[in-house]
C-alpha cells in the first residue's frame, strides 16, 4: 500500500455527507423489504440482501447500522428503527449458547444504545438504561461459557467446537469486557465465580500467541504479521496442533478479513486498557506485559497489511489465493474488483481501516512515525471505500460498500457475469464497519468525543 500524506482527514470528511445520505437510503430499503422471519440479512445477490444459513451473526449489524446512522446524522427515524428492532428481535442473541458472535450482535445494538444514552444523545430513561445494562451483562456471561482451557490459558471457542479458536473472536470478546465493566461475572457449579475480564484477557492472549505469527519459525510459512483464521487444539491435553482456515485458502496463507479482524480488535483493545483495573486481571498477566504483547501483535499485523496489499490498500480475499499470480505484479497497482481470477474483499478494508486508525492514535506519543503512517493508511482506505467503484450509488442496490466477499472456498458469493470473479455485492458486516469507520472519522474531524465501544460503560 502506498501512503499519500497529502490526503488529509478534513478532505476525507468532506465525503461523509454523501456517504451518510446513501447509507440512510440503504437502511430504509432493507427495513422496508427484508423479512427477518427468514433469518438475518447476510450479503446481497444482484443488489438485494438475502440470508445465508450458517449462524445469524449479522443481525446486530443490521440494527446497529440504523443506530450508527442516528448517531452520525441526528435523524430520529433511524433511532426508532434501531431501538424498535433491538427490543423486538435481538433477545435470542443474548442467550445464544452456540456461537462466538455475542460482541458482534449485542454490543452493536444494546451497547450502542446505552452508549448514546451515556453520551447524552438519547434522553435518559432509567428503566431503558438499566434494561440495556442487563442485556450487556447477560451476553458477556453467556459468551464466556464457550470456554476451552489450554496450556497456560484458554479461549472462547468457535461454532466449530471446543478445539477451534477463530481470529475473528478477538473483536467479539468485547462482550466480556463490557459485561465485566458493568460489574458482572459468570457463576458456575457450586457458585464458582468466574471473572469475565480474566477470560477476555486470556482469549486475547491466546489469539496473539497462536493466531498471529512473528517470524520465529513456528512453521515454514511463519511470516511476521500473517494470521491464521483458525487454530486447532487437542482438547484432551490443551496442546496446540496446527493452523487451519474456514473462509481463507489455507491455514498457511492469510485470509485478509481475518487479518483485518485482528488489527481492529487489537486497536480497540489497546485504547481501552487504561480503563481496566489491573487488579481485576493481574492473576493472568501484568498490565505492562499485556500492553507489550498486544502492542507487538498490533504493530506486526499492521505492518503486514501495509506491505502485502495493493497500491490502494484494498485487499484480495487471501494473500495465498491460487490465481493471484495471473494478475501479474498486483501489489504495484490498485486492486481490480472486476478481474477474471481472484476477488477482492472490501469488507476487510472497512474493518482494517478502523483498526489502523485506532492503533495509530494509540501510538501517537510513543511512536509518532508509526502513528502517522497507520492513521494515514486508515484515512486513505476510507477515501477509497467512500468513492466509486466501492461506494454503492445505485438506489436499487441495498448494499453500501461493493465488492465484498463472504466465503470464496464454498462458492457462496454471487457472480454477476461469466468469466469474472464474484464482485459488485455487499455484506452486512462490511456495511456496518464502513459506518463505524465513517463515524470515527467524523468525530475525529469535528473534535467530538472519541468513538469507542467502552463508552457504553458509565465512567
Amino acid at each position: 500500500m502506498k501512503l499519500d500524506f497529502n490526503l488529509s482527514l478534513e478532505k476525507v470528511s468532506q465525503q461523509l455527507p454523501s456517504f451518510w445520505e446513501l447509507s440512510g437510503q440503504k437502511i430504509r430499503s432493507i427495513e422496508n423489504t427484508f423479512d427477518t422471519a427468514k433469518g438475518a440479512p447476510v450479503f446481497t445477490e444482484n443488489g438485494i440482501y438475502v440470508t445465508r444459513g450458517w449462524t445469524e451473526w449479522t443481525q446486530g449489524f443490521q440494527f446497529g447500522s440504523a443506530i450508527l446512522q442516528f448517531d452520525a446524522t441526528g435523524d430520529a427515524d433511524f433511532l426508532e428503527i434501531g431501538r424498535k428492532n433491538t427490543l423486538a428481535k435481538m433477545a435470542p442473541h443474548l442467550t445464544h449458547i452456540g456461537v462466538h458472535d455475542h460482541g458482534f450482535n449485542n454490543v452493536s445494538t444494546y451497547g450502542n444504545l446505552l452508549r448514546l444514552i451515556l453520551e447524552g444523545k438519547i434522553e435518559e430513561n432509567e428503566w431503558e438504561k438499566e434494561f440495556y445494562k442487563l442485556a450487556l451483562k447477560v451476553t458477556g456471561a453467556v459468551q464466556a461459557t464457550r470456554w476451552t482451557s489450554i496450556q497456560g490459558g484458554g479461549f472462547i471457542y468457535s461454532f466449530n467446537g471446543p478445539h477451534s479458536l477463530f481470529v475473528d473472536t478477538i473483536r467479539s470478546c468485547r462482550a466480556l469486557v463490557v459485561s465485566h465493566q458493568l460489574g458482572h461475572l459468570l457463576q458456575a457449579e457450586n457458585d464458582r465465580r468466574i471473572s469475565l475480564i480474566q477470560r477476555a484477557i486470556q482469549h486475547l492472549l491466546s489469539t496473539v500467541r497462536y493466531s498471529i505469527f512473528y517470524g520465529k519459525g513456528r512453521d515454514s510459512y511463519d511470516i511476521p504479521g500473517r494470521t491464521a483464521h483458525e487454530i486447532i487444539f487437542n482438547t484432551n491435553d490443551g496442546n496446540y496442533r496446527c493452523p487451519n482456515s474456514q473462509q481463507g485458502y489455507t491455514g498457511f496463507s492469510t485470509w485478509t478479513r481475518g487479518l483485518a479482524w485482528a488489527i481492529c480488535g487489537l486497536g480497540e483493545t489497546l485504547e481501552i486498557i487504561d480503563k481496566l483495573q489491573e487488579s481485576d486481571y493481574e492473576q493472568v498477566i501484568s498490565k505492562k506485559d499485556l500492553i507489550e504483547e498486544l502492542s507487538q501483535a498490533a504493530q506486526v499485523t499492521a505492518e503486514f497489511y501495509l506491505a502485502n496489499m495493493p497500491l490502494d490498500g484494498i485487499p484480495y480475499w487471501d494473500t495465498g489465493a491460487p490465481n493471484l499470480h495471473k494478475l501479474g505484479d498486483y501489489l504495484t497497482k490498485a486492486a481490480d474488483p472486476f478481474n477474471e481470477f481472484e476477488p477482492v474483499d472490501s469488507s476487510a478494508a472497512c474493518i482494517a481501516a478502523q483498526g489502523l486508525i485506532r492503533i495509530g492514535n494509540w501510538l501517537k506519543s510513543s511512536d509518532p512515525n508509526r502513528s502517522k503512517s497507520y492513521v494515514q493508511a486508515g484515512i486513505q482506505l476510507a477515501s477509497v471505500l467512500f468513492s466509486e467503484p466501492y461506494l454503492s450509488t445505485k438506489v436499487s442496490h441495498q448494499g453500501l460498500i461493493l465488492h465484498s466477499i463472504y466465503h470464496q472456498p464454498n462458492g457462496w458469493d454471487y457472480v454477476p457475469e461469466k468469466g469474472k470473479v464474484a464482485h459488485g455485492e455487499s455484506s452486512m458486516w462490511g456495511d456496518y464497519h464502513a459506518r463505524e469507520l465513517a463515524l470515527l472519522i467524523q468525530r475525529m474531524a469535528k473534535n467530538e468525543p472519541y468513538y469507542t465501544y467502552l463508552n457504553c460503560v458509565p465512567s
